[in-house]
């Protein structure tokens, strides 16, 4: 009897104690201040308003911006954008730090599960938040499955590989399914219907309307938890409305404004964004080459994304994924396998 009363005890101590973690971690993940505190130190609700509609809903974002960005913004004049400027710098850490300061803010930082146990050891824990993660590779090399498994294990506690977020899916091919995303979220054990409802998808029809949505979606991730945002392709719809060599410093002017509002976004909010791109024929590869494709973008997207991985196709449904760049990963390999519901271990 004394067991059983030691076992209710343990039970209830751990009830208790649940509701406290999840609380540390919810105060942990978010990284941003409302914009609504700059009503506390004299703004006011009218500007407050001016700036949302210009695209600024958070403090870091104030401080991130240039004084010419802000001037920009209708209704504020120039001492009201120093003042502003004032505020957010005091309110924002921006200036020198330690090496070990640093190193304990990366301690901070939350991985996502891709779903396969080698491609996390590979990428040491899964895919990094607060940066870019760029993907490439040709068709069917599972890229899409990738975004879609994303989706799910970013929503599952942090000690399963998760953030307890959820997900922006910016969707440029026509390739997203949310029937896929029932199927991933009924392998993880979670409840399909929700976990589809936590995922915020919007189809971008060209490449204006890609650049539009990144200030959709840093309004909705000002009012509610995000850990994640998929762009899928970063580079298709660039590549459509921009042809030919005349076009080309536009093209890459443009899709440098995009990469950098992602990873405004990524700083801000401190989700994880998750790019793919598509390779095009590398001409001065040998024919005979191994991989004799590259991704396209050139330097622009190269130097943006923190991350870069090369996937190709591997026996069956086995895929490779390779690290192609990054600061802290060294260069190697793994396989993993695409399944019904998503990306998976492989098989042998």
């Amino acid at each position: 009897m004394a067991s059983m009363t030691e076992v209710q005890h343990q039970t209830a101590y751990a009830a208790q104690q649940q509701p406290q973690e999840t609380e540390e971690d919810m105060e942990v993940a978010v990284t941003y201040q409302s914009l609504e505190l700059l009503a506390e130190h004299g703004i006011a609700e009218n500007d407050i308003q001016k700036l949302n509609n210009a695209g600024y809903y958070t403090i870091e974002s104030i401080a991130h911006a240039t004084v010419r960005k802000l001037a920009d913004v209708k209704g504020i004049s120039e001492a009201k954008v120093t003042k502003l400027k004032s505020i957010a710098t005091s309110l924002v850490p921006m200036d020198f730090k330690t090496a070990l300061d640093a190193l304990e803010d990366r301690k901070n930082l939350v991985q996502l599960s891709t779903g396969s146990t080698e491609l996390d050891k590979l990428l040491e824990g899964g895919i990094e938040t607060g940066s870019l993660t760029e993907v490439f590779g040709e068709f069917r090399t599972g890229k899409t499955q990738l975004c879609h498994t994303l989706c799910v294990t970013c929503q599952m506690p942090v000690e399963s590989g998760g953030a307890e977020g959820k997900a922006v899916y910016i969707d440029t091919e026509g390739t997203f399914r949310p029937e896929r995303l029932q199927a991933i979220a009924e392998r993880f054990g979670m409840d399909p219907a929700a976990a589809l409802e936590n995922v915020a998808y919007a189809r971008a029809h060209n490449s204006e309307h890609q650049l539009e949505l990144l200030r959709t979606a840093a309004a909705i991730m000002s009012q509610d938890r995000y850990a994640l945002i998929i762009v899928d392709s970063a580079t298709a719809l660039f590549r459509t409305d921009y042809t030919g060599r005349g076009e080309l410093s536009e093209r890459q002017m443009q899709m440098g404004q995009f990469l950098r509002q992602l990873t405004r976004l990524a700083e801000e909010f401190g989700v994880a964004v998750f790019l793919t791109n598509q390779v095009v024929a590398n001409p001065d590869g040998m024919s005979f080459a191994k991989d004799s494709t590259k991704p396209i973008g050139g330097n622009i997207i190269a130097h943006a994304c923190t991350t870069r991985l090369r996937l190709r196709k591997g026996r069956g449904e086995n895929r490779i994924c390779t690290i192609y760049d990054s600061p802290t990963l060294p260069e190697s390999d793994c396989q993993f396998a695409v399944g019904a519901a998503g990306v998976c271990d492989a098989s042998e």
